[in-house]
């Protein structure tokens, strides 16, 4: 009978429950199989950047979390005018500080060639524990809150300089950086945008909540962070650039570029052995151009995100809720950001810098016209076109610096830019909280910011694009 009954297999009652649990199994199995097969698409795989990717995806989602619970606490749970006595203090108390950590971040991390993943997995570790301290404080918005999120900010922004720095070790075959770098970037701001509803439905049940699912995520990501190739730790071949040779130390060398032009790009200092070590202008103004013209870009983000979240509450756009508002301002910059993402990858390192110049015109003829025309549609084009000009200039900027900083020194070029740009928003970031709420008048500071950075760099741009590269590389 015992026999008989194995032979039939199991049961119409345990067919129905594997069936079911099938089922159920199924959409997340097979959501997490669509995630990995596009993440290591390309031999992003074999190389470890998809690693990378999943790893920013992460730290996107965890960041998101913790911004939803800040948000809600300094900004919307108190009247205006107090929000931004709040805010004021936040930026006081938090970015401040930063401003004078984020210029040893860089060269602290460039002592760490071989803790990258370590690194990556500290700061990662260290947002739980803060996410986690935070969540005590955030109902009360006391003044612990604000040493917390320093701390949070200062990890994050430490993070976002060792991947950078971690890019170029981690790219496939045929791969350029500014493809990868786009890759990276879309994931982040692919799982902000999955992240942010659930932020705020955990929001609905209580203050701390979204600070919990912070810590459960960075967990994962502290995990994540030790699964990169152990290629991301070797620092063979690498070297420190510096942005300005220091005094006394530099070399120049004045060669003919295209078009029959004159130039001096080469500035060496010696090392105690008497090689001549690189620095960034060793290799042309290029890259030192395109910088500029980003931290106008990243200035302008910062700006925007601070003046139109207090402008729009205290004054919404014409017949929309503040609500409303704030959520078309942000929308409109999420896409444009996602939109300057895909054509960035799409372009790959085509002319860099002519799409770095005419970007930063366009930003600065949309900002024009906001400040001439004041409405929701001019609004929402500005914010769209900040999030679009900021991503492709980005990447146009990695793209110069893959070309024509040496590979020695390739690695702790991005730790120093990065850590210029983050710089720049904390600057854009103060201005936007100190300005009045008057549309006009933050629509032509706005303008203002990009006029400045196409009057540093857009000359130098268009000159080296018609002079040609120095350094050539083959893609």
């Amino acid at each position: 009978m015992t026999s008989a009954r194995s032979h039939e297999g199991p049961g119409p009652l345990r067919r129905t429950g594997r069936a079911i649990g099938r089922a159920l199994h199924l959409p997340f199995t097979g959501t997490a199989r669509g995630i990995r097969k596009a993440t290591h698409a390309h031999g992003a795989g074999e190389s470890g950047l998809g690693k990378l990717i999943e790893l920013h995806a992460v730290n996107g989602a965890g960041d998101v979390m913790i911004t939803v619970a800040l948000a809600s606490t300094v900004f919307f749970a108190v009247p205006t005018d107090e929000a931004r006595g709040r805010v004021a203090l936040y930026l006081a108390i938090t970015m401040a500080p930063f401003t004078l950590l984020a210029p040893v971040i860089g060269p602290l991390l460039d002592r760490l060639p071989h803790g990258r993943r370590a690194a990556m997995a500290g700061a990662m570790l260290a947002r739980a524990v803060l996410a986690l301290t935070m969540s005590g404080a955030v109902a009360t918005g006391g003044l612990e809150l604000y040493p917390a999120a320093l701390g949070v900010l200062v990890c994050s922004k430490a993070y976002g300089v060792v991947r950078s720095a971690v890019v170029p070790r981690l790219l496939p075959p045929r791969f350029s950086l500014v493809k990868a770098n786009s890759r990276v970037t879309l994931a982040g701001l692919l799982a902000t945008g999955v992240a942010a509803p659930v932020a705020a439905g955990l929001q609905t049940l209580g203050a701390g909540w979204p600070l919990y699912g912070a810590c459960v995520i960075f967990i994962g990501g502290t995990v994540l962070a030790f699964t990169l190739p152990p290629k991301v730790d070797s620092a063979k071949g690498e070297r420190k650039a510096q942005l300005v040779p220091p005094h006394g130390v530099a070399v120049s060398r004045t060669e003919s570029g295209r078009g029959g032009g004159k130039r001096s790009w080469r500035a060496r200092r010696r090392e105690p052995n008497g090689e001549k070590r690189p620095g960034l202008r060793s290799v042309g103004p290029s890259v030192l151009n395109g910088l500029q013209a980003n931290t106008a870009h990243r200035a302008l983000s910062g700006f925007l995100i601070f003046f139109l979240a207090f402008l729009l509450r205290e004054h919404p756009l014409a017949g929309q809720s503040a609500a409303v508002s704030l959520g078309i301002a942000g929308v409109a910059a999420g896409v444009g950001n996602a939109l300057g993402t895909a054509v960035g990858s799409w372009l790959r390192a085509r002319g860099p810098e002519v799409i770095v110049a005419s970007v930063l015109a366009l930003a600065l003829g949309v900002a024009v016209l906001a400040a001439l025309f004041f409405s929701t549609v001019t609004v929402a084009a500005l914010s769209a076109t900040a999030g679009f000009t900021q991503a492709l200039s980005k990447l146009s900027l990695d793209a110069m610096i893959q070309r024509d900083v040496p590979e020695e020194v390739r690695t702790s070029a991005f730790a120093r830019s990065e850590t210029v740009l983050q710089m720049a928003w904390v600057v854009g970031g103060g201005i936007g909280i100190a300005l009045p709420l008057n549309g006009v008048l933050g629509m032509s500071v706005a303008a203002g910011i990009l006029a400045l950075g196409a009057a540093t760099s857009v000359r130098g741009l268009l000159g080296a694009a018609r002079r040609g590269s120095p350094h050539p590389r083959v893609a």
